[in-house]
């Protein structure tokens, strides 16, 4: 067989193994902006890309874990789209700072209210606050649908099964991290107020904030750099006077 046909059947089969694997990189996740402490608060987006080239994504319904309730969820604001959180009774109370939380978010639906939607070879990203995560997990599995415009409908609800290869249609994970002394447990208004000291460098009532630190050691460095002037300074003055004193001799 000629070079030629080798690289056109090579081609001809690279061709087709993106063809077949290519959907496997195009469903709906989730990630986090940052991380995911179990016990803390944070935003996630749902990634949704459009996968058909003649229908825009007018709708996602995602659907929140019944197993692991999160209380608090609040969506951005998305031009172009309508969102609706509904909220459930729980079972069993949650507990959260203290106060029993009788009913969670288990659903949150974004519809395309301009008629747009996701066109074909767009994506779009769902963001929402979330918290608090739980503790008792590492990985949180939402259920997703998407609809387009010509009614068609996507379900991404299969769970990954180790040991087995990824589902045609498989559900978002959250990967959850270690819980974190900074965020384990607190608001997101507590988040914020840590997030704004941290940056304006406020420090606690004890003296015993990092900008003290910094402030002594600047202090420390200055008092050096001040020593070290005087004495270049001293030291060339008696090198002048020695070679003044040479020169008369």
């Amino acid at each position: 067989m000629k070079a030629s046909r080798i690289a056109a059947v090579t081609a001809v089969a690279g061709t087709a193994v993106l063809a077949v694997s290519s959907p496997a990189f195009a469903h709906v996740s989730v990630q986090p902006e940052g991380t995911a402490a179990k016990g803390g608060y944070a935003v996630i987006d749902f990634k949704v890309p459009n996968e058909r080239d003649d229908a825009s994504t007018t709708k996602v319904e995602v659907t929140f874990p019944a197993d692991h309730p999160i209380a608090s969820v609040m969506p951005q604001p998305m031009a172009g789209w309508k969102i609706d959180v509904t909220r459930s009774k729980l079972a069993k109370p949650l507990e959260m700072h203290g106060e029993k939380i009788g009913e969670a978010v288990t659903r949150v639906t974004w519809t395309a209210s301009d008629g747009k939607g996701i066109e074909p070879g767009y994506f779009q990203k769902f963001p929402l606050s979330v918290g608090a995560l739980p503790e008792d997990t590492d990985e949180l599995v939402f259920k997703a649908l998407q609809t387009y415009s010509n009614k068609e409908v996507v379900r991404w609800i299969e769970v990954q099964q180790k040991g087995q290869e990824e589902p045609e249609n498989p559900a978002p994970v959250l990967t959850l991290s270690a819980a974190t002394g900074d965020h384990h447990g607190t608001t997101a208004a507590e988040d914020t107020a840590e997030e704004t000291s941290a940056k304006t460098g406020s420090t606690a009532s004890d003296g015993t904030g990092s900008s003290g630190g910094t402030d002594t050691t600047a202090r420390v460095l200055g008092i050096v750099g001040i020593a070290v002037g005087a004495a270049g300074v001293a030291y060339g003055v008696l090198a002048g006077r020695r070679r003044s004193t040479g020169s008369e001799a």
